[in-house]
């Protein structure tokens, strides 16, 4: 069993077990009744973009151009969007049905732009991607996770360890679509809470450092200091804000 690890108490920022970069899909009862459905899932996304367009992803400093990567989402580490939810009831009721998938949203990278290299916030999640509008195969558009690459393809999923330092690309004039799950691994399932807490207190502070660069900088001591005395805050606002509908 490996050990519970977040990026935020590891300033090497550097996941230190020996895991494979990619996990078959096969091994995960959601995987298939949601890829079965991918062409639902997209016209949902297509109905959604008639009217509407997509939100800049919060930190700004992991792409290649400002603006090119974006996001709608309907659930962020148990956060629930209900008012995102609203506007895509089919794909809501599939995740739904599944209560260890704590995160899901729609993404965008635009033509020509990169996701830096950067590694996730814990090792308790298996990040999911559905490919829902991939203009091209590699070389021109594919992921990188540690050593390995591999591309995405409509209608099918990449499942990867998100802790490992990861990267994309999209090097055609066309928009790339995915539909991102995060689920929760079966030996962290009795830590939800705490991985959820856990990884938006580091998300919070993320977006704090995008204004106040001294939180890039900061010794280990201040930063660690700063997410345990949040964590609990955290906690307690997951279960404030969803029970008000906040969101």
């Amino acid at each position: 069993m490996h050990r519970l690890w977040f990026s935020i108490y590891d300033f090497s920022f550097n996941y230190p077990e020996n895991e494979p970069a990619f996990i078959s899909p096969e091994n995960f009862s959601w995987a298939e009744e949601l890829a079965s459905n991918s062409k639902n899932i997209q016209l949902e996304l297509q109905e959604y973009l008639i009217k509407h367009k997509l939100a800049n992803y919060f930190n700004t400093s992991m792409v290649n151009k400002k603006g090119s990567w974006k996001t709608i989402a309907l659930k962020t580490w148990s956060v629930e969007l209900f008012k995102n939810q609203k506007q895509f009831p089919f794909t809501t009721s599939l995740i739904n049905k599944y209560p260890n998938i704590i995160s899901a949203s729609f993404n965008l990278l635009e033509p020509a732009a990169k996701i830096l290299p950067h590694c996730g916030d814990t090792n308790a999640i298996y990040r999911c991607h559905l490919g829902i509008e991939i203009p091209a195969g590699l070389p021109e558009v594919g992921f990188k996770v540690k050593d390995e690459i591999r591309a995405w393809e409509n209608g099918k999923w990449l499942v990867f360890i998100d802790a490992y330092k990861h990267e994309a690309w999209n090097n055609t004039d066309k928009a790339r679509y995915i539909f991102l799950i995060d689920v929760m691994r079966d030996e962290f399932a009795d830590k939800k809470k705490l991985v959820c807490s856990t990884v938006l207190t580091s998300l919070f502070l993320q977006k704090r450092a995008e204004s106040f660069k001294l939180l890039l900088t900061s010794k280990p001591l201040m930063i660690n200091t700063l997410a345990h005395l949040l964590q609990p805050l955290s906690r307690l606002s997951i279960a404030i804000v969803n029970l008000l509908r906040v969101y």
